[in-house]
């Protein structure tokens, strides 16, 4: 839900009472309460970021984390939070002091072993009444939320839970309990996300429709951030069939003529709802292409998304309620999309990466390719992030390459750590944390 820093845009936050406030003061803080930080678009305002560090320089601290999961780290104060995925059965909450990279406490929040399958190229019927899990993650890859007072975590098998910052659970529930069996193909990724006293997550699968018995509906669904009791259940009928009815993306959530709109992809449609109470806003189906793991962004008026599966990035313009066109997309652009990396938006650019490592810059108002470099080094998986005037693009292997957020291609480092890293950086305080499968650096 981020916006370009030069705009002054004020991202707001609905509370269940359907009173707004402002949030700036979670980037303000120097915080990174979530998935793609305070705004939920990989934006930082944060300034005196390392440009250069290396294994051996700029490093503050190294802390050893329980292997492993690819969740990005949440930020509040001196605390830092962190999900993993223990010897493939014991899900966990790490606390971590900020200062020192020690960690505070350990809490199991519950059990689960990682179904996986022999191979990628397809599902038989009875393996698709069930998720099973690719190879790049496991039950640890939604990410953290926090808003300074408790953090709330999701796991690929369903469980959602809070905690305060002393590490008290404060409730407990599994999804799949709840609302049956997650059938999406290759496993459950999706971040919740925090919307004053909510607790918002997104369910996008397989509805099963062709085989025999009941389907298998997506949904959106919000919980008292409190209590853990739900508040509204949505459900989110698409017509995709099989594997092209799933999403791996998290909601984002935007301001748009004095409301709150929390938009989601998946299923072959992009659509957004009232956060208060889950009423679908508006919708726009025949967003063609399977699977969506890179999620939208807002940028002013536009919401710009990738099709899933390398599919063209689009920009699209909602123009009011009910069901939207296809003729309301304002630009496309089909050449080097990506298929895991989120977009990221620094004033009026785009910022796209593609799994093979070619990065690319656009005018974010009529998608005019400004410039496309092959950064190598690849594959990439982790979404960029921009601060001060800087893309940070993080490969799986632990190269870090800063680029200059223009619209002519500038090279400034190239950051190598002994890392093998899948999750996304986390900016606060004039540090960047990057979460490898082993550690968890602190890089000032």
């Amino acid at each position: 839900m981020s916006f370009p820093p030069c705009r002054c845009f004020v991202i707001p936050c609905v509370l269940a009472a359907g009173v707004w406030c402002s949030i700036t003061a979670w980037a303000a803080a120097g915080n990174w309460p979530q998935w793609r930080g305070p705004d939920g678009n990989g934006v930082s305002q944060e300034t005196g970021l390392p440009v250069a560090w290396s294994e051996q320089a700029g490093v503050v601290w190294r802390c050893k984390l329980p292997e492993w999961g690819n969740s990005t780290p949440a930020i509040w104060g001196d605390a830092i939070f962190v999900t993993s995925h223990v010897d493939d059965q014991r899900l966990v909450l790490l606390r971590i002091n900020k200062p020192d990279g020690k960690i505070v406490w350990t809490r199991e929040v519950g059990t689960a072993q990682t179904p996986r399958l022999p191979t990628l190229l397809g599902k038989n019927e009875q393996q698709r009444r069930h998720q099973a899990f690719h190879n790049f993650q496991n039950l640890a890859t939604p990410s953290p939320v926090t808003d300074g007072s408790i953090v709330v975590v999701h796991f690929g098998n369903g469980d959602l839970a809070a905690y305060d910052f002393e590490g008290k659970q404060l409730w407990r529930r599994n999804l799949q309990e709840d609302y049956g069996d997650y059938t999406i193909w290759w496993g459950h990724a999706n971040s919740p996300v925090l919307v004053g006293n909510l607790v918002v997550s997104a369910c996008m699968q397989d509805a099963c429709r062709d085989l025999p018995g009941e389907i298998s509906p997506s949904y959106v669904v919000a919980h008292d951030k409190q209590t853990g009791r739900e508040v509204w259940k949505t459900l989110r009928p698409t017509e995709a069939e099989a594997e092209h009815g799933d999403g791996y993306t998290t909601p984002i959530v935007r301001q748009h003529e004095g409301r709150g709109e929390l938009i989601v992809l998946g299923g072959e449609i992009l659509d957004a709802y009232d956060p208060a109470d889950g009423k679908r806003l508006w919708y726009l189906p025949g967003v063609l292409g399977n699977r969506p793991v890179t999620g939208p962004v807002a940028a002013g008026d536009l919401i710009i998304a990738t099709r899933g599966n390398r599919g063209p990035t689009f920009a699209f313009k909602p123009g009011g309620p009910g069901e939207r066109s296809l003729d309301e997309i304002v630009w496309r652009d089909e050449r080097g999309t990506p298929d895991t990396p989120c977009p990221v938006v620094w004033n009026d650019l785009l910022f796209l990466l593609t799994d093979d490592g070619i990065a690319k810059c656009l005018d974010v108002y009529t998608g005019q390719v400004k410039w496309r470099e092959r950064l190598g080094d690849g594959p990439y998986r982790a979404s960029p992030v921009a601060a001060e005037g800087r893309v940070y693009f993080l490969s799986t292997a632990g190269l870090t390459t800063v680029v200059d957020a223009s619209d002519r291609f500038k090279r400034l480092a190239r950051n190598q750590l002994d890392a093998e890293t899948l999750a996304s950086p986390a900016l606060s305080d004039g540090k960047i944390y990057v979460r490898g499968r082993q550690w968890l650096y602190c890089i000032k």
